[in-house]
């Protein structure tokens, strides 16, 4: 089983949710920290890195003792990383996207490709037995998230295995490449009227992309009701509540579990693990 834990916007506490739920089911577990452009799960998870690659993109590199300058490279690329200029050809590979059109396309071979590193992905154990640990890290000026976030996801625990993933804040292209294939989506969001904007766009996400989902209210108690109305009218399955709780807060400043300043929510992480597979196979029935 796969499932993705993410949020509209970046502060809810979908990290938090994604290190204690990891950290509280029954293993073997993998978690994955998908938000490669700033990935922090390791700060609550301490993983002992055992392994590292790179994510390697091909780039268009261009003989100019080839090329004949017909710009049919130029007018293939719906990115624009190809331009004539002149008796010049000029290629951008931070708008690439690695189709591999333009050498297809090119009538005199003239295109070979070269590699770009993106990225890199780690992976490792944690100190909590039986969990596997995942993350990706972005190189630096680079713009191609979804590439690194699909190699990470390739380290998942596989058939028959839980693997959970910290997805990227947002709705935008990384946050799609997190989610799509997994069985179920859990939104973080807080009583704001931040939150409750960012939970729209959210749900309109994971709705359009046809995955089930449910939500979790964190720092329930400091806002309105206005997500508990929202949640009511789009039928919206509020699967746990944290409270406002200064004992969490300061855990959290420090780098450590939910579970470790409330041990009670290790019984409560399972049992929303619990509530998930019981959505995920009902809505798996009613296909």
């Amino acid at each position: 089983m796969i499932i993705s834990i993410a949020s509209g916007k970046g502060g809810t506490g979908k990290t938090t949710v994604a290190a204690g739920l990891a950290a509280s089911v029954d293993p073997p577990v993998t978690v994955l920290d998908c938000d490669v452009e700033e990935p922090n799960l390791h700060l609550f998870l301490h993983p002992a890195v055992t392994h590292s690659e790179k994510v390697i993109a091909p780039v268009p590199e261009i003989d100019p003792d080839r090329c004949t300058l017909c710009r049919k490279c130029m007018e293939i690329c719906r990115f624009n990383a190809i331009a004539v200029a002149g008796k010049t050809v000029v290629t951008f590979a931070e708008l690439c996207h690695s189709c591999g059109g333009c050498s297809i396309i090119c009538p005199e071979k003239a295109i070979t490709k070269k590699e770009r590193v993106l990225g890199l992905v780690e992976t490792g154990t944690c100190s909590v037995p039986g969990l596997a640990f995942g993350q990706g890290l972005l190189d630096i000026g680079q713009v191609m998230v979804p590439p690194v976030v699909r190699r990470v996801k390739t380290h998942g625990a596989g058939p028959g295995g839980l693997t959970l993933i910290d997805a990227p804040p947002g709705t935008s292209c990384p946050v799609i490449a997190a989610m799509k294939d997994t069985d179920f989506v859990v939104l973080v969001t807080e009583p704001t009227p931040f939150g409750l904007n960012d939970l729209k766009l959210a749900v309109e996400t994971v709705r359009l992309l046809g995955i089930p989902h449910g939500l979790i209210i964190n720092r329930a108690g400091m806002g309105d009701d206005a997500v508990y109305d929202y949640a009511r009218e789009k039928n919206l399955r509020v699967l746990m509540e944290i409270p406002f709780d200064r004992k969490i807060a300061t855990a959290y400043s420090k780098g450590d579990l939910i579970i470790s300043a409330r041990p009670h929510y290790k019984e409560k992480f399972k049992q929303l693990y619990n509530d998930i597979c019981r959505l995920a196979d009902d809505n798996t029935g009613a296909k």
